[in-house]
């Protein structure tokens, strides 16, 4: 009975924890989206500082609960920002080819948290600009990629940074996998 009792109580933790990764991970990205957006004017030009939890939850509880938050963050953004926009789409190309970059290469030896949200940072824009030239039906928007990608090493090592540093805090409080 207490194995069940302390299963049922360890579920709900990761539950709760991955509720408030996802709460935060909404946060981030509508006041990045807001400010970094306003500040440059360039709708795709950001931190990326949504990542920084999507690579907490992939390195502590793994591809499945990380999928998930990054899908159902990308979901309420487009809620509250429009469903089915132009935005919406770039987020979701962006997101989808970021995480399948990470997920690859995470697995991959010689890989750490850093250049694994570097590479996610990479395969958001290029997902993002595969996205555009569909949506706008013009190649030429391709033309800002070297741009996109100079602006991701930066921000994929700092995300990753972030990240790494989270994770060790957290490490003992919530008694998480290290990586």
């Amino acid at each position: 009975r207490d194995r069940i009792l302390d299963g049922d109580f360890m579920q709900t933790k990761r539950l709760v924890f991955l509720a408030i990764m996802l709460a935060v991970s909404v946060v981030l990205n509508i006041v990045e989206r807001t400010a970094i957006q306003g500040f440059t004017g360039v709708p795709m030009i950001r931190l990326g500082l949504a990542n920084i939890v999507v690579l907490i939850i992939l390195y502590t509880y793994g591809i499945k609960d990380a999928f998930a938050v990054l899908i159902i963050r990308i979901m309420l953004v487009g809620f509250v920002t429009g469903l089915l926009s132009p935005a919406f789409y770039l987020s979701l190309a962006g997101g989808m080819m970021a995480f399948a970059l990470m997920t690859l290469f995470k697995k991959l030896p010689g890989f750490t948290i850093i250049s694994v949200s570097v590479m996610g940072s990479l395969g958001h824009a290029v997902g993002q600009i595969v996205m555009a030239v569909f949506l706008l039906n013009t190649e030429e928007i391709v033309y800002i990629l070297p741009i996109l990608i100079a602006i991701s090493i930066p921000t994929g090592i700092f995300t990753g940074m972030v990240a790494r540093k989270l994770i060790t805090l957290m490490k003992d409080q919530f008694r998480v996998h290290s990586y």
